[in-house]
């Protein structure tokens, strides 16, 4: 089916029909995690989220015809200081934390990336792209930094549309007396013993390093080119950190825009408060993936549409929990199967997860009243989303290895209660459902046989 694929675009502000600008190379660049410490769940909002995307892109281009760039931040002031607290090379510390992130999020059902570019391994690029701006008038040297400067781009702010006094607020900038303007950035800073550092652009002298903003600028147009489809991110990166990736490559490049589409996720919350260690409601993915599985973390992410802010509560992660046991037990281990057309309608309107779990609700009912056609639909709908990568009765097994459930004696009493059913004793059948129920066992009948869970 032809798909009239819309985006809400950030730096317009409306929802407009995405068209690529090479349909043959999709380009999909989103911002990734600094790599000092695990990822919290917050990060993980824009992971899942640009997941959907890459997915439903690939779907609608092909697999081969999509490029998704997330990079990985491996130089930065977060990552000096763990580095300098734990006593550990930085390297060490970036490697060891990158590896924690990639392990978490294919926990949550993510494909990896086409590509996955560290900052480190592009300091060529942003050097170019530092004596390109410096070579144009928009980037001067004063004390050994390399600064962007603000007032020679006249549409600067158009992705924020913030008032400049708001600027400068919003990005807590550093007050120093060699800034031309107090709303100039940082490209190229000294690096300060210890620090990681480089040969400076610009014939400076002292060893330094660069600015955050400059980084994604360097890996997107090493990657994706001067101008390209789709950036994603949290809402929190629009300023200042998209807007300077903005300013930094179009002036660099002399060009209207970076990327065609700016799209970003609401923030997230937990149980009604910003998250916050001071709070005790901060909350790793590693952590979660201890006590939920990584399916139960997507879903419950994906209920609420990307745009939107999302709370985060245990109330909604059983119910998560609850409606993938009763979809893995209506799948079953179903292949096959066309993609719903209405789940597509719905995520080609800019991402409506929300409307998609309306319909596979519809479509699992379908399933369920004996309708196999809708049984294969509802499989592939979830394969789309990064769902059933588990066999059901691995899934199932989750369930029965709860801390304090005698897995034997739950069947032996099964079967005892399958004997009670076949001899018509439905006394004996209810009481030890009963009994079962007492130990926090749910059981659930089909022409296949029994199966069980543990409540939640």
């Amino acid at each position: 089916m032809a798909l009239d694929l819309k985006l809400y675009d950030t730096l317009t502000r409306e929802k407009r029909e995405f068209v690529p600008i090479d349909p043959r190379n999709v380009r999909l660049y989103v911002c990734g995690p600094t790599v000092y410490d695990f990822a919290h769940i917050g990060n993980a909002r824009p992971v899942i989220v640009f997941d959907v995307l890459f997915r439903l892109l690939r779907h609608i281009y092909g697999e081969s015809h999509v490029t998704y760039v997330r990079n990985i931040t491996d130089v930065d002031d977060k990552i000096n200081a763990r580095a300098a607290e734990r006593g550990v090379d930085i390297r060490q510390l970036t490697n060891e934390t990158y590896e924690n992130f990639k392990s978490d999020v294919a926990a949550l059902g993510c494909l990896p990336p086409t590509v996955e570019p560290r900052a480190t391994e592009h300091i060529a690029e942003m050097i170019a792209l530092i004596e390109r701006l410096i070579a144009s008038g928009h980037a001067y040297v004063a004390e050994d930094h390399v600064l962007f400067d603000v007032p020679s781009m006249p549409d600067y702010g158009k992705l924020s549309n913030r008032p400049l006094d708001e600027m400068v607020a919003g990005a807590r900038v550093e007050v120093a007396p060699y800034k031309r303007s107090p709303t100039d950035f940082v490209l190229w800073k000294p690096s300060k013993p210890g620090e990681p550092s480089w040969t400076s652009p610009a014939g400076i002298k002292t060893p330094g390093r660069p600015g955050w903003h400059i980084e994604c600028s360097a890996m997107a147009w090493k990657h994706l080119g001067e101008t390209f489809d789709i950036h994603g991110g949290g809402i929190d990166l629009v300023f200042p950190h998209h807007e300077n990736e903005i300013a930094q490559s179009r002036c660099a490049f002399h060009s209207d825009v970076m990327a065609n589409y700016w799209m970003h996720n609401g923030f997230l919350q937990v149980e009604g408060e910003k998250m916050s260690k001071s709070l005790g409601n901060f909350f790793t993915i590693h952590e979660l993936l201890a006590d939920w599985p990584g399916e139960v973390l997507r879903f419950n992410m994906l209920r609420t549409h990307y745009r939107q802010p999302i709370d985060w509560t245990v109330k909604g992660l059983d119910e998560s929990w609850k409606t993938l046991d009763d979809w893995y037990w209506v799948v079953g281990d179903t292949t096959g199967g066309t993609v719903s057309g209405k789940v597509l309608e719905a995520l080609a309107d800019d991402l409506n997860t929300h409307q998609v779990i309306t319909v596979l609700h519809q479509v699992r009912n379908r399933a369920q009243a004996g309708d196999d056609s809708a049984r294969a639909e509802l499989a592939a709908s979830l394969r789309l989303l990064g769902f059933l990568n588990e066999s059901a009765a691995q899934w199932a097994a989750r369930r029965q290895s709860s801390p304090g459930v005698d897995s034997a004696k739950v069947q032996s009493l099964i079967d005892a209660r399958t004997a009670a059913r076949a001899a018509r004793d439905f006394k004996e059948s209810d009481r030890i459902r009963d009994e079962l129920a007492a130990m926090g066992v749910v059981l659930k009948d089909s022409k296949e046989g029994t199966t069980w869970e543990i409540a939640r």
